[in-house]
This record gives C-alpha cells, sequence and structure tokens, in this order.
C-alpha cells in the first residue's frame, strides 16, 4: 500500500490525505448521505446504515452530528473526495468493553482503495483522540473486500466464522 501522508487539524476532526478528506457531517450532505446508503453492497452487509427516505437520512444525519461533542456515542464521518464529493463514511462505535470500526465505499467508487486510505489515517488519529489502545473489526466472511482493508490497515484476524473478528493495536 502507498505512504499516506496525513494533516490534520484537532478543533473540529479534519483529516487531508493525498485524495480525501475526512470530516465532520453537516446537514448540506444530507442526501449524498442517502444515495450512498442505497448500494446493494449496503442491503446486503448493513441493512441497518440503509435510508429508505431522505427525511430518515437527515434525522441521522442530524442525531449524528449531535455526537460529535458527546463521549461513548457511535462517531460517523464521511468520506470526500478533493472535490468535496461524499463517497462513503468512516466510523467509531463503543460496544460494551471495546470500540469497532466501519466504513462504507459507495458502489461506484470501490476497488479503488479509498477505504483503506481513509481508515488508515482515520485510526491513529481517532484513537489519539478516545485515548485506545485497540479498536476491532467485525465483519461478514462472505464481504470478501472489507476483510482484505482490514488485513491491509493492520488489522490480525482473531476469530474465523460466518463473522470474523479483527484486531488492531496501536
Amino acid at each position: 500500500m502507498r505512504e499516506i501522508e496525513v494533516s490534520v487539524s484537532m478543533e473540529k476532526l479534519l483529516i487531508n490525505t493525498e485524495r480525501l478528506i475526512i470530516t465532520e457531517l453537516d446537514e448540506t450532505m444530507i442526501e449524498s448521505v442517502y444515495e450512498n446508503s442505497l448500494d446493494e453492497d449496503n442491503r446486503r452487509f448493513v441493512p441497518d446504515e440503509v435510508f429508505d427516505t431522505i427525511e430518515e437520512a437527515r434525522e441521522a444525519v442530524l442525531w449524528i452530528m449531535s455526537c460529535y461533542k458527546q463521549a461513548n456515542v457511535p462517531l460517523v464521518y464521511p468520506i470526500l473526495l478533493k472535490s468535496g464529493e461524499n463517497i462513503g463514511h468512516v466510523q467509531i462505535v463503543p460496544l460494551k468493553n471495546e470500540w469497532e470500526v466501519g466504513y462504507h465505499i459507495a458502489k461506484k467508487h470501490t476497488r479503488a482503495g479509498y477505504a483503506a486510505e481513509a481508515l488508515s489515517a482515520f485510526l491513529p488519529i481517532i484513537m489519539e483522540r478516545l485515548k485506545l489502545a485497540e479498536v476491532v473489526g467485525i465483519v461478514d466472511a462472505e464481504n470478501v473486500a472489507s476483510c482484505t482493508v482490514l488485513e491491509k490497515c493492520g488489522f490480525v484476524l482473531e476469530q474465523k466464522g460466518s463473522i470474523c473478528r479483527y484486531l488492531y493495536r496501536l
């Protein structure tokens, strides 16, 4: 994988890589969040992240925006191309005793390395902010692309079955 140069603003989350910007959601992104949620991979692997109406997407975006200043809540950040086009998201979600990462790249932008680029830039920054030594990635074993992304980003397979569990340590 190519080297990723990252610049960071610590006030509001703003991560710049060679090709991507990871930042906080705002209301101008509601339509793109809605559209990105509709592809078949999202429906298959994370149906709870599919919005049937733009109003559902609006409610979700507004709720996510309210989470940025809170503790122990899901934190979801859009992944933008340098052009400003929203192509997906990266997230970190608290579970009972650990945190799980997740990500989604809209179908028309898959297979370009964007998920690995975003996750590689996001992990050290969000883990430092949250004071985490490790995070997990939990993936449907049939989602080979997501398993590959986790492995490219340094996650180690801990458990394999219909659901695979990966661990990442700083």
